[in-house]
């Protein structure tokens, strides 16, 4: 007869070992600078705008910027988003005991709330129930008193604003149970050698839970647009007539990157291509693309009382260009945005001569305020890949690097660090995938005699 006290204590330890282990991206730091970076977040509950950005003390028309959605809409700091919408939060990614991350958000705990419910269902798996405890000094997380105001620290990188010598913004994205690491990278329009350099793995495994750093090179909403050099043929078929339209997209692009004098508060500032920011106290929009890295920024459509937006020695305004056609090409003359300093909008007028002129300036589309999940919203997180009996989906890169010693990163990856992941099961390490298979195999050749 099998001793049933064995049974049970190699069941739970082979439980324990098979547990997904959850991980996160650490980017080491040693100097006071930030950055402007992006949480991945899923709506847990239908939130309104301005619940939202309370969640993590924010401008909700920063929010709804970053997302590329209309603020024109009446009332549409109100505007109530529906349950499981992903969206893009920007934050200010700041350098903290070493480490890379956000401590500018609080939460006040309501009278159902626990550490674990706190993290994996408000903050969707972005910080874990230890590290809030750790993070306040909670000698005991079954007592949490309501009204109790939590730190909390969630996830970010920099990596010096680049990927790869582009200008680029960082989202910090938590795994869910059906993604790979192949359909992540189709998703953002990266490569898997990509996405495995910036986050120092050293293969493509990835758990349910896991914080990854994402180089977020265009908007979601710009997908048709922001692929690699290719023509699209689109075929409108109608009673009376067939149309064939030729659409030519963009070669894959980064984000627009500022480059403001260190005096000004919002120095550093870096826009995802396809998307917009709200800067100077809602008196300056700036957006990025869609057909170049160039940061245009013009008054907002919420400027109320604003310094002059006049650029000096000229007529001209923020945004204002003036072009003369000559027979040595074509003078541009543009009215730039150069921050805010010391609360007033800088402003600076760039001549420049340029083979041809520009034509009008072009805007990222916008969406309104959505109000239901659709299966492939465009705010959705990356989806699962498709399994249609011809093997796996791939990536843009279907070379796969190999550092010849699992768990270790890529050769000329970014120094960084995989720690702590999302929920409380997480573990603080991680294992080597190999030293895993042999503990399991030890365990089975173990419990068969015992069985016996």
């Amino acid at each position: 007869m099998p001793n049933p006290k064995h049974l049970l204590q190699g069941t739970l330890f082979l439980s324990l070992l098979l547990q997904a282990v959850c991980k996160s991206t650490i980017e080491p730091c040693s100097n006071s600078d930030s950055c402007n970076a992006l949480l991945g977040y899923t709506l847990y509950t239908d939130l309104k705008v301005s619940e939202v950005a309370s969640l993590f003390q924010i401008d909700p028309i920063a929010l709804l910027t970053a997302n590329a959605i209309d603020i024109s809409y009446p009332d549409v700091e109100h505007h109530i988003l529906p349950s499981k919408l992903f969206l893009k939060i920007p934050i200010s990614c700041s350098c903290v005991d070493g480490i890379r991350k956000s401590v500018a958000t609080n939460y006040k705990t309501r009278p159902s709330d626990t550490l674990s419910s706190i993290a994996d269902s408000v903050y969707g798996g972005l910080v874990s129930s230890d590290q809030l405890s750790e993070a306040n000094s909670i000698p005991d997380p079954s007592v949490l008193d309501v009204g109790q105001n939590l730190v909390v620290p969630l996830p970010c990188t920099c990596f010096n604003g680049s990927d790869n010598s582009l200008p680029a913004i960082y989202l910090s994205y938590v795994v869910r149970p059906v993604d790979s690491l192949a359909a992540i990278a189709a998703r953002y329009f990266t490569t898997l050698t990509d996405l495995m350099n910036v986050n120092a793995m050293g293969s493509t495994a990835i758990n349910d839970g896991d914080i990854l750093a994402v180089p977020i090179p265009g908007n979601d909403l710009m997908l048709a647009f922001l692929s690699f050099s290719f023509f699209s043929l689109q075929f409108i078929i109608s009673v009376q007539f067939l149309t064939l339209s030729l659409s030519l997209s963009l070669s894959r692009v980064a984000a627009c990157a500022s480059s403001f004098p260190k005096s000004a508060s919002d120095f550093g500032l870096l826009v995802p291509n396809g998307s917009y920011a709200i800067t100077a106290g809602h008196c300056v929009q700036c957006s990025c693309g869609p057909r170049n890295l160039n940061l245009y920024c013009m008054p907002a459509s919420l400027a109320v009382s604003c310094s002059s937006m006049q650029c000096k020695g000229s007529n001209l305004m923020l945004g204002n260009v003036t072009v003369q056609q000559t027979s040595g090409g074509c003078n541009v003359t543009s009215c730039n945005y150069d921050g805010i300093v010391n609360g007033t909008i800088a402003t600076m007028l760039s001549p420049s001569l340029q083979p041809r002129c520009p034509g009008l300036q072009e805007f990222p589309p916008l969406v309104a305020p959505p109000t239901t999940v659709a299966k492939d919203t465009v705010f959705g997180p990356a989806p699962a890949p498709l399994f249609d009996g011809a093997g796996p989906t791939s990536s843009i890169s279907s070379v796969v690097p190999s550092t010849g010693l699992p768990g270790f990163s890529p050769a000329n990856g970014p120094i960084s660090g995989i720690s702590s992941g999302a929920s409380a099961t997480c573990s603080l390490v991680k294992p080597l995938p190999t030293l895993a298979y042999a503990l399991v195999i030890l365990l089975v050749k173990f419990m068969i005699p015992v069985a016996l």
